[in-house]
């Protein structure tokens, strides 16, 4: 598969993803001194769902893969209104993955188990002391998802082949920091790190087969606390 492929939401993709996520070794990082927490990332299809998409428009296909991203509520304490994926802080004696879940649950509505999670990706540690693992997981076709009014103001189901845009990712190196900023567009914006980072992870090694790492790449000043 490669970066000009369509990407329907079909048994053909979720094999290739698992496959790809297996021959793939991910790094966890030292948690010692951090929070932790884990993000759903979790492929869904376009579907005809009003509105969650409308960062790039109602031209795909409902019938198109996705990614499921949330912008972070307005009154939140911290990374308020930012581009997130569903998740959290673990609850002790929770699992990466089990936290994952049900994130998932609370945060937009989408009820799955633990047969659905195709692997993970490596560990993100951010600038705001939390060490953050990426499960990846399998949504296939679902119907409306419902936000969480406290923790999500919207919700976009942003086609993969979005993420496959030639001009992806935005190193941004103008900067005084030692690593560039990673970012990656979406329409005529872009998301930011750490989100940003485990997106292109997503797409270099679920998608297109690369083992890529990005726990180097920094996040924007705005995503410290």
């Amino acid at each position: 598969m490669n970066s000009t492929d369509h990407l329907d939401c079909d048994d053909a993709l979720s094999e290739h993803i698992r496959a790809n996520l297996n021959n793939f070794e991910s790094r966890k990082h030292s948690r010692q001194g951090n929070k932790t927490a884990a993000v759903a990332v979790t492929v869904v299809d376009v579907s005809d769902d009003p509105g969650v998409y409308g960062i790039t428009g109602n031209e795909h296909r409902k019938d198109q893969a996705a990614l499921i991203l949330t912008r972070r509520g307005s009154s939140l304490n911290s990374h308020a209104g930012q581009w997130a994926f569903p998740g959290g802080r673990m609850d002790a004696g929770e699992s990466s993955e089990e936290t994952a879940l049900r994130e998932l649950a609370e945060e937009v509505g989408l009820k799955l188990d633990a047969k659905q999670i195709l692997g993970r990706l490596d560990d993100y540690t951010t600038r705001s002391g939390y060490v953050i693992t990426p499960i990846v997981i399998w949504g296939g076709r679902v119907n409306q998802l419902i936000p969480n009014p406290v923790e999500v103001s919207s919700i976009h189901r942003i086609p993969l082949n979005e993420f496959l845009r030639e001009d992806a990712p935005i190193l941004d190196k103008n900067s005084d920091l030692d690593n560039p900023v990673l970012l990656m567009p979406v329409g005529n914006s872009w998301i930011a790190s750490p989100t940003g980072a485990m997106i292109y992870q997503f797409r270099e090694v679920a998608i297109l087969g690369r083992e890529t790492r990005v726990d180097h790449f920094e996040q924007p000043y705005f995503a410290w606390s």
